[in-house]
């Protein structure tokens, strides 16, 4: 099938590779089916993107490449609504700001996006845990140095 897109123009794409979120995503609780664009070669970004609105991508990454400590608990109820079965099923992403300096964009630790990769059932999940906030700083010094290189 062929959608419109916020980055790419018209792509055509896979229905296999079609997420659902049964109930949208906080702020987009109209649009039920996304699909994961790559953004970068290395595959370290991708555009979370409607397929029924093209304005609509966000930019997701996987939170464990810049957090390797990174944990919380999936609450029972999600499990059950996304059918997981083990780990093997889960694959984590996390909403992405971009901003100019590029060291200046912030990760959403605080809503993970929980993805069964067998069924490609989807959620966000608003997490508990007091530790994580919605705009933590994407690159830090501790976390390998300066991001932008740039002059």
């Amino acid at each position: 099938m062929n959608i419109n897109t916020k980055h790419f123009g018209e792509l055509a794409v896979e229905e296999k590779d079609l997420l659902t979120f049964k109930h949208g995503l906080p702020g987009f609780e109209d649009d039920h089916t996304y699909v994961l664009l790559p953004v970068d070669e290395a595959g370290v970004y991708y555009a979370l993107q409607s397929v029924d609105k093209a304005e609509v991508a966000l930019i997701i990454t996987n939170p464990y490449l810049f957090f390797a400590d990174y944990e919380f608990h999936i609450e029972d109820a999600v499990v059950e609504e996304i059918g997981l079965n083990g780990p093997e099923d889960v694959a984590v992403y996390s909403v992405l700001t971009l901003k100019e300096p590029f060291k200046a964009s912030t990760i959403n630790l605080k809503a993970p996006i929980v993805v069964n990769v067998h069924n490609k059932k989807a959620k966000q999940v608003i997490l508990k845990e007091e530790s994580y906030k919605r705009r933590q700083l994407l690159l830090t010094e501790e976390k390998g140095g300066e991001a932008d290189a740039r002059p």
